[in-house]
């Protein structure tokens, strides 16, 4: 099996101070986040960024100064949200990919997502993908529903993303994907040959489903944008918590955890230069 790709998401848009006090916040609080989370064993930092009052925003600037501030301290992949916050527009949500990520995500459909609706026309999808495919970003395809699977398989088709693709199947949002592990065998086995997965787990699915993808040989994603808790009742600590468990666990199924050497030539991330 490849060495494991571990992904710290470790601020999303929702979740707040009030719910996990250890949420960094500040641009100073996240690129040191990301530092303690590569030391633990992510290869990839999957980032959100918040404004002064602690609310999602898609700031370019506040974007340049995280991924420059990570840069600066390690060597770890940087990936941005495109996705943002269900009532951003379309021009709001692209502001991220203007400090020159490694990678960024690339939602391939519309989906329910709690009360609001996390919209993904055609159109507009394929609107990110030239823009990514165009300041040469690799993306990573964010699949809510098996649907998108088949969405990005014609973006690959026109051309717009090229082999290999990398898929991160988010399972258990309500209005998406359930966390049943038979979801997630049915969306691996329908890959196109030679993608690279990762999995989501949301809440308490996020230990259960990482432990099977790292069975499956796939690889994991974790964090406080998707899971606040360590275990039932007890919030974590910080993100570079969450990530030495999964780190470990790893190592226990006798999969080594990749480096961002390792997980760059996995992703074949020069392939858009």
């Amino acid at each position: 099996m490849q060495p494991v790709m571990i992904t710290a998401a470790m601020v999303g848009a929702e979740v707040t101070k009030e719910q996990q006090p250890h949420l960094p916040i500040t641009p100073l609080q996240i690129i040191e986040a990301a530092v303690e989370c590569y030391q633990a064993g992510a290869s990839i930092i999957h980032i959100h960024v918040r404004d002064a009052e602690g609310n999602a925003t898609q700031d370019a600037a506040l974007f340049r100064e995280v991924v420059e501030g990570i840069r600066a301290r390690c060597d770890v992949i940087t990936q941005v949200s495109t996705g943002g916050a269900v009532w951003m527009s379309a021009e709001e949500r692209l502001q991220s990919i203007e400090c020159r990520p490694d990678m960024a995500t690339l939602t391939t459909g519309t989906v329910n997502f709690g009360d609001g609706v996390f919209m993904n026309n055609r159109q507009l999808v394929e609107t990110f993908a030239r823009r990514l495919r165009e300041y040469g970003i690799v993306p990573e395809i964010e699949v809510f529903d098996v649907g998108m699977i088949d969405e990005a398989l014609r973006l690959r088709s026109m051309g717009l993303i090229t082999d290999p693709l990398h898929f991160d199947f988010v399972m258990g949002v309500p209005g998406g994907i359930g966390p049943n592990p038979a979801h997630l065998v049915h969306m691996v086995h329908s890959l196109h040959m030679g993608s690279t997965w990762i999995v989501a787990g949301i809440g308490r699915h996020q230990l259960t489903l990482g432990v099977i993808a790292l069975a499956m040989g796939g690889n994991v994603r974790v964090g406080f944008e998707d899971n606040i808790y360590y275990r039932k009742g007890q919030l974590a600590q910080s993100n570079a918590e969450l990530v030495a468990r999964i780190a470990r666990i790893a190592h226990e199924l006798d999969r080594p955890v990749a480096t961002p050497a390792q997980a760059r030539e996995i992703l074949q991330l020069e392939r858009y230069m």
